[in-house]
């Protein structure tokens, strides 16, 4: 089981009441498994984690898992194995911009 941790906009848009949500993704497992599984399992939520056409990351959007950032790794590359036995979440952040 796979533990996805989704900030609040994206909860709010797919109508999820709790911050976390579990994925039986199958192996490997990496970024791009989880997030298709998540998108698959919530359509509304396709297209703002990454672009439809190209699947890379939305430019605000950061991907976190043992506290180390994944956003530039590769997409096949599989997660770390605190991430896959379910110890630890995947997380979809929301990155800061401004001045």
């Amino acid at each position: 089981m796979i533990r996805v941790v989704l900030p609040t906009h994206l909860r709010d848009l797919a109508r999820l009441p709790q911050r976390e949500v579990h994925l039986v993704v199958p192996e490997p497992v990496t970024q791009r498994a989880v997030l298709d599984e998540l998108e698959g399992r919530y359509p509304v939520l396709g297209g703002t984690i990454r672009d439809r056409q190209t699947q890379r990351r939305r430019a605000f959007v950061r991907f976190f898992a043992c506290e180390t950032d994944l956003s530039h790794e590769r997409v096949d590359a599989p997660l770390p194995t605190p991430v896959i036995n379910g110890t630890e979440p995947f997380l979809v952040v929301a990155a800061m911009a401004g001045g």
